[in-house]
């Protein structure tokens, strides 16, 4: 049985899972169609710079996201000057975190099911009359749905998971940045602290366990389902 304090690691680890994927979502599908889609000079910079969260140390993301958005950096200074607010110490700060980290596997996946889109299948559409916005709505988006829903639950599984970049940028404050991964950090520090260290293990193996099995299961449905039409 979970303890009070400890569910409310639980649902706080959902909450900014559940954000994080959320408000990266429409990035992440933009920036795949752009590299999927878009040719023009730097292409390759681009793609390297969204990648470069997977190899670059944690703490170092972390630390640049401090710089960023500290009351004085470049985006903090904006958020404190026109409405008076801060993501340091908050779990608004850590769901940025997470989602800053699980960009890049939901870039990856949605750009691999937008290469995938037969390209003819757009011809014949534009052929017929139909424009670019309505070939997307119509012939690209849904037949890309597949990687756009596994890249969307492989992001909040990756955002529950996160730890490096969250502790450097928001630290580790109980009730506000401490998910599931910092609070197993922080009982791992304290005498007879491995009966939570077991119980918040077992609930971050289910709940990743769980998000790679809905991934698997959307993407064949949807995969059925565009089969079908």
């Amino acid at each position: 049985m979970l303890t009070p304090d400890e569910w409310t690691i639980v649902l706080l680890s959902l909450k900014v899972g559940t954000v994080a994927m959320l408000v990266t979502l429409p990035i992440a599908f933009a920036l795949a169609w752009i590299l999927a889609r878009a040719a023009f000079p730097g292409k390759l910079l681009l793609d390297a710079v969204i990648h470069l969260p997977l190899v670059v140390p944690p703490v170092v993301t972390g630390w640049l996201l401090l710089l960023a958005f500290a009351p004085r950096g470049l985006i903090g200074g904006w958020l404190m000057g026109w409405f008076g607010v801060s993501v340091l110490f908050r779990w608004t700060g850590a769901a940025i975190a997470a989602g800053v980290m699980a960009l890049p596997l939901m870039v990856r996946a949605m750009r691999l099911s937008i290469e995938a889109v037969d390209r003819r299948l757009e011809g014949a559409a534009r052929t017929l009359g139909a424009g670019p916005a309505r070939v997307f709505w119509t012939i690209t988006l849904p037949l890309s749905v597949p990687g756009v829903l596994a890249g969307a639950v492989l992001g909040f599984a990756r955002s529950i998971g996160e730890f490096g970049a969250t502790i450097t940028f928001v630290s580790n404050v109980p009730g506000q940045t401490q998910t599931l991964p910092l609070a197993i950090y922080s009982a791992l520090q304290q005498p007879n602290g491995d009966a939570m260290v077991w119980r918040l293990s077992a609930i971050s193996v289910a709940l990743s366990l769980a998000a790679l099995l809905a991934s698997e299961l959307l993407a064949r449905r949807a995969g059925r389902g565009l089969h079908v039409l």
